[in-house]
């Protein structure tokens, strides 16, 4: 069956409306050869990396399979963090909107758990958690799993990653064997391959999409360090200096976006806004005006943007960074496309930059520093283009209807103090920000409120930059632009986090594992020339 849009799936109208309203025009390949296996009551280890649609892949026919009538746990979905179990949690209740007497219930730690426990009671059919709080609930037995009838396992090497095998096997042994068990992962590692032989049936589909660059070649990505009051001026001199066909900036919140509308139209900027507590009819119209070239400038969301495919974007600018490496993936797709060369810029504060550093690592993306440009580059950039326009028009010899005036004009006046005029003329039109300055102050410094902590765990315990952010975020709560300067030895690690979260760090990821191993988290007071130093001696004893 050849699947080419949502409508082509055997998944019920309630589901396909959902689909539509939230942006999705076609399925991704891991959703379309994934959707019919599983509707076929298959098991299916579905192999594709991050920005595929993996969990949509799982969503929809979980969905479908999911019997209302019964008010017992029928599916367990486990994640390896917090935060994706939060967003599958929220795309599933997005896809299943209009699914009545379906509940669905994200149980992870860092919330009560007497509201997991009480939520749990009411009757919900679907549970996605962390293994951590997963088994609590069942050591507790407030999470029951004899009706279990499917299991899906998210981002499964993500789990191993972070030393969750055990508890991934102690919850697949108290789920019945009479199961569905989907297995979602970017990779296949030897332990995951042994997982799914020994709990997946011999029959199981493997569908594996094939491997991509997760941000495209044709897209040029830069990032430009700023204070926080800055950003609108940054954009602003970004904007003015590449004239952009058509932009999306990107914010994290709605607020943000309508802050940031707000202060462009008062610029004169042609842009509005697009997020979630706008009615369908209001985004389709906006989504329109900017199809047809009404709007320069679309502002929106992560959520709102989903699904964006318009021809022609040939800038896209991140105002914020996204809450994950996903969106920022999702962000950045909405140019470059078919082939075409398109630009992604980043406006970060220094204590972002920790952030960012994990987004070029997971997703292999060369993102230069560059200066946001001085008033005199935007001046000269302007006057180049100022120049070829005057210079087609004089080759094309489309100037005859204002001979006259320009003869008049040189009689009285010099011909060059003549043509100076007009270009400023029509260069009052080209700027809409009021540059005081030429050039922005550099941002501040947030080394000073730092403090730097060593970790008992190193590269020969399998520890990368990616695994360490994810088990301090995970264990402590705290945001990955809280955590800098990772420096990873063979024995022991480094790390740079916020004095305001340090000791909850300290508290909160000390005694746990990294890959089986028991990590000690304490403060350094050792710098990068001493900690080096104290790697030789570790290697040679």
């Amino acid at each position: 069956m050849n699947i080419i849009k949502f409508e082509d799936l055997p998944i019920s109208d309630d589901i396909k409306r959902a689909v539509i309203e939230m942006g999705f025009e076609e399925p991704s390949p891991i959703q379309s050869q994934s959707i019919p296996v599983i509707l076929s009551g298959k098991d299916v280890i579905g192999q594709a990396q991050t920005g595929t649609g993996k969990t949509a892949a799982f969503s929809i026919p979980l969905l479908e399979m999911i019997n209302p009538e019964e008010k017992n746990v029928q599916a367990v979905v486990l994640c390896p963090t917090r935060e994706l179990a939060i967003q599958v949690s929220t795309e599933i209740r997005k896809i299943g909107k209009y699914m009545h007497g379906i509940k669905s219930l994200p149980v992870y730690g860092g919330q009560p758990i007497e509201r997991q426990i009480k939520a749990l009671k009411s009757g919900v059919q679907i549970v996605i958690g962390t293994p951590g709080r997963v088994i609590d609930h069942i050591n507790r037995k407030t999470l029951k799993m004899d009706n279990v009838k499917m299991v899906i396992l998210d981002e499964a090497d993500e789990m191993l990653n972070m030393g969750f095998i055990d508890d991934m096997e102690e919850i697949m042994k108290s789920i019945p064997e009479e199961r569905q068990t989907m297995l979602f992962s970017a990779t296949m590692p030897p332990q995951i391959k042994k997982l799914s032989k020994k709990y997946l049936k011999e029959d199981a589909k493997h569908v594996a999409i094939a491997r991509k660059e997760l941000t495209g070649s044709t897209i040029t990505q830069n990032y430009f360090e700023v204070n926080g009051s800055q950003r609108l001026e940054a954009l602003c001199r970004l904007i003015d200096l590449d004239n952009p066909s058509a932009g999306i900036i990107f914010c994290r919140t709605k607020k943000g976006v309508d802050e940031l509308v707000a202060s462009m139209q008062a610029k004169g900027y042609m842009v509005e806004g697009m997020h979630g507590d706008m009615s369908q009819i209001q985004r389709i119209k906006t989504l329109n005006k900017f199809k047809n070239g009404s709007l320069k400038f679309l502002v929106a969301t992560d959520v709102a943007a989903r699904g964006i495919d318009v021809d022609g974007v040939t800038h896209v600018f991140n105002y914020e960074l996204p809450q994950d490496i996903e969106s920022y993936v999702h962000r950045i797709g909405r140019t470059g496309r078919a082939g075409r060369e398109g630009t992604a810029y980043s406006i970060i504060t220094p204590k972002e930059f920790g952030f960012l550093k994990q987004i070029k690592n997971v997703t292999k993306s060369n993102i230069e520093r560059k200066q946001v440009p001085t008033v005199q580059e935007i001046y000269n950039a302007k006057f180049k283009i100022m120049t070829e326009e005057v210079s087609s028009i004089i080759e094309a010899e489309d100037y005859s209807k204002f001979v006259d005036i320009a003869t008049e004009l040189t009689q009285t006046h010099d011909s060059v103090k003549v043509i100076a005029s007009l270009l400023q003329s029509q260069f009052k039109n080209q700027l809409s920000f009021d540059y005081s300055s030429d050039k922005l102050e550099s941002p501040a410094k947030v080394k000073g409120d730092d403090v730097r902590l060593f970790f008992s765990a190193g590269r020969r315990d399998g520890l990368t930059i990616k695994t360490l952010i994810s088990y301090i975020k995970n264990n402590a709560k705290v945001g990955a632009s809280q955590i800098r300067d990772i420096d990873i030895m063979e024995n022991f690690a480094f790390v740079n986090v916020d004095n305001s979260i340090h000791r909850q760090v300290l508290e909160k990821c000390t005694g746990g594992k990294i890959n089986k191993r028991r990590v000690n988290v304490e403060v350094s007071t050792n710098n990068k020339k001493k900690s080096r130093n104290r790697n030789r001696k570790s290697k040679n004893n």
